[in-house]
């Protein structure tokens, strides 16, 4: 069996339990082990003033939680444009990828608030976002991330809520329109069945925050910590919090090796019995432009003792309604099946090596920081073998022999 690396990989995940706001998602992080005087330290780097961080124990429901607090003077009552905060992001003396993910953030916000009241992107009126806590439970969220060495974030789907919210805007759903807006934007899953929050249960800070930071693919972890941040409100009927979970994962480079990032891919199957060769060929060649990640055909035995063929393709999950309709179109099938999968990716790389027939390219599998295989690739090689006649078996083995021998890149 092989042996798997420990990377120390800190994985985290978002139990949005009662929603999710910016100020619970401080509170669950000072709960997991965030110092505040901490954050305070990187937050003064913005320059800004009128604000001050207060935590204390709570009770929400049956669980214990912390509640932080942004407390505002009057200085940090004072409304702030969308070019206000931008230009403080750019003048502070924080991490250039904090700063990057902070941006990302307000850019989504920014769009969904156009998008929900109209007017042009960055010039929409922020109403209750216009004070700097806005600021501060953004980069709050960013930074605290860093400062908790987390890597990676995963996220339950958000509640949807019941009733009704008000706001500058008027009285609307439990979801307001810029936070709904924020789901489509990046599609982002949501549950309206079980025991639901009242009122307005996610913000649309709160929605930007975990949609940008957060991946909502499946997880199985095992938790080594666990904490509760709490919402303002303290309803009889939910437990308005936010729950984190860390683990440290044992398999990093599984972690890291999808994608570089978290994966979001469909398997799609379908049983055919009645399309000819040319046109399952055809298919396959199109389903690969189209950008699926694989394509493939199974012999099975289908009814009345009937061989078919069963068509998967393995695609990118924005890719699923183009490719089933294209599926649909060309082949005489009447559906087909789609599920979620999680996809783990060993990190690939090409060297160019050396060798007694010239350079050739040679593909390596990186498993953490070990090179795990290394494998010449095929058109350099077929073209080395149809220049001197030698049969490609025998250029294989002498780039590998030779590469090795000569110290390649895999054995470093």
């Amino acid at each position: 069996m092989q042996e798997r690396i420990f990377l120390g990989y800190k994985t985290a995940y978002i139990d949005m339990i009662g929603g999710a706001s910016g100020d619970m998602l401080l509170g669950a992080m000072v709960s997991v082990g965030l110092k505040l005087d901490e954050l305070k330290l990187e937050l003064d780097k913005f320059h800004v003033g009128g604000f001050r961080l207060e935590q204390k124990h709570v009770y929400r429901g049956g669980l214990s939680a912390v509640l932080v607090d942004v407390v505002l003077d009057k200085e940090g009552q004072r409304t702030r444009t969308w070019d206000d905060f931008y230009s403080l992001i750019a003048d502070s003396n924080i991490e250039d990828s904090d700063k990057q993910t902070i941006n990302k953030i307000f850019d989504s916000l920014a769009v969904a608030e156009s998008e929900a009241h109209g007017g042009e992107v960055g010039s929409t009126h922020l109403h209750e976002l216009g004070t700097v806590d806005t600021l501060v439970d953004i980069a709050a969220a960013v930074i605290g991330k860093r400062l908790l060495g987390i890597e990676k974030i995963y996220a339950s789907a958000f509640p949807v809520g019941i009733g009704q919210s008000s706001s500058s805007h008027g009285v609307m759903g439990s979801t307001s329109a810029a936070t709904a807006a924020i789901y489509l934007n990046a599609g982002a899953p949501v549950r309206a069945s079980g025991q639901q929050p009242m009122g307005e249960c996610v913000t649309p800070t709160g929605a930007a925050i975990v949609a940008t930071l957060a991946s909502f693919d499946p997880i199985e972890f095992t938790p080594t910590k666990i904490g509760y941040g709490a919402g303002q409100r303290n309803p009889k009927t939910t437990a308005n919090v936010l729950g984190l979970w860390l683990a440290e994962s044992k398999f990093g480079w599984l972690e890291e090796g999808i994608n570089g990032r978290g994966t979001d891919v469909t398997l799609l199957e379908t049983n055919i019995d009645d399309s000819s060769g040319e046109v399952l060929g055809y298919v396959y060649e199109r389903l690969f432009e189209m950008g699926c990640l694989d394509v493939w055909f199974t012999p099975i035995q289908m009814k009345k003792n009937r061989p078919g063929t069963m068509l998967s393709a393995l695609v990118e999950s924005k890719l699923t309604a183009a490719v089933v309709e294209l599926i649909m179109k060309e082949t005489s099938t009447f559906g087909v099946r789609a599920r979620p999968i999680q996809r783990y990716r060993a990190e690939r790389q090409i060297v160019t090596v050396d060798t007694s027939l010239g350079k050739v390219s040679v593909k390596l599998k990186r498993i953490g920081d070990t090179i795990a295989y290394a494998a010449p690739e095929y058109e350099s090689c077929r073209a080395i073998a149809r220049e001197t006649g030698i049969p490609l078996s025998e250029v294989m083995r002498v780039v590998v022999n030779e590469a090795t021998m000569r110290g390649s890149p895999w054995a470093e």
